[in-house]
């Protein structure tokens, strides 16, 4: 057990970057880093006493400064979408970036969280990332004190803890963009990984990706990975919903949402000795295919494409600020923001 803090280049405003290694009594390592609150790396050894890195990512620094894929980024204040980029709160309605059509998407392209540089904090078996962010940034109310922690636990768990206070009630749904390929992320494309989700219903959603208020249940779609199913097997059908967002894009609405925190989903691989197991507290998570990576060469000289990585983003619904019927994602003087994620391998 461990931590070892690492140079990993500078910022454009020549700030130090770190890295930090977290390695757990069985081996298993994450390695994240201060700019961003990335997680750059996860070393799994897989019951033939092979390791694998099964997250995509970067060799060095500066292709960190674009990552338009948002690589093992921490998303925030707010991940997903909101529609037409404005909320109205308590009768003041706040302007966000217009980045993806009409819509925001992840806050802020050029200064959401996984663009910032965070203060970092470690012990034996965890790292946290705090960051203050001011009244107004990104077009969100209050002054927010922002905590990402990252532990490693000997059952091969990766644990992420979010808090945020904010002075003024605002919006805060954050998650964790990371992309898993169990094969290694040298491997190539996802459509062979199994997918179970505890899940009976989805947010369908319009053109642009804004779910449409709508609960609907998964059960005779495309969307019931209630029992494995392998991700490729539908991903290409001609189905509206699919053809919005060129495969799997979707919030699922998770069972037994009381706030705490259970098993929502598992991930297996055909050509992969390793099992992944999500956790979380909150109601819903992201199931994206990587159906937009754009080419890009990553770690190992790797050329990244199309799905070859997916992300179970864990989260409040997207479009929440702005849809009543769905759980709130409001926070401030009186309600504090926590929220925990686990990713369990075995």
């Amino acid at each position: 057990m461990g931590v070892t803090k690492k140079e990993f280049g500078k910022t454009k405003d020549r700030k130090q970057v770190y890295k930090y290694e977290i390695v757990n009594g069985k081996g298993m390592k994450a390695v994240v880093m201060n700019f961003g609150a990335i997680l750059t790396e996860l070393y799994v050894t897989d019951k033939n006493g092979v390791t694998k890195d099964v997250v995509l990512g970067y060799d060095t620094l500066r292709p960190y400064f674009k990552n338009s894929s948002f690589f093992g980024a921490t998303v925030g204040p707010n991940a997903n979408r909101i529609a037409n980029a404005s909320f109205d709160l308590n009768g003041i309605k706040y302007q966000l970036a217009v980045n993806d059509g009409k819509n925001n998407l992840h806050s802020d392209f050029k200064i959401g969280y996984h663009k910032r540089l965070f203060d970092a904090s470690f012990d034996e078996n965890s790292v946290t990332f705090t960051l203050k962010d001011p009244d107004g940034s990104m077009g969100f109310p209050g002054t927010k004190y922002i905590s990402v922690k990252y532990s490693l636990t000997d059952d091969n768990e990766l644990v992420i803890d979010y808090s945020a206070t904010s002075d003024k009630e605002t919006i805060i749904n954050m998650t964790n963009h990371t992309y898993f390929n169990l094969c290694g992320h040298n491997s190539g494309r996802i459509e062979d990984h199994v997918l179970t989700i505890n899940a009976s219903n989805y947010t369908p959603v319009v053109k642009g990706a804004i779910p449409t208020g709508e609960i609907a249940p998964v059960e005779n779609t495309v969307f019931d990975f209630r029992t494995p199913k392998r991700v490729g097997d539908h991903i290409d059908d001609k189905q509206e919903q699919l053809k919005l967002v060129k495969g799997y894009d979707h919030n699922w609405v998770l069972d037994n949402y009381d706030g705490s925190v259970r098993k929502i989903a598992e991930v297996t691989a055909k050509n992969s000795n390793l099992k992944m197991e999500v956790f979380t507290d909150l109601p819903g998570v992201q199931f994206y295919a990587g159906n937009c990576i754009g080419k890009t060469v990553g770690k190992d000289n790797t050329k990244y494409g199309v799905r070859c990585g997916l992300c179970l983003e864990t989260q409040y619904y997207p479009d929440t600020a702005n849809e009543p019927s769905f759980p709130s994602a409001q926070f401030g003087p009186s309600r504090k923001y926590e929220t925990k994620t686990i990713y369990k391998f075995s």
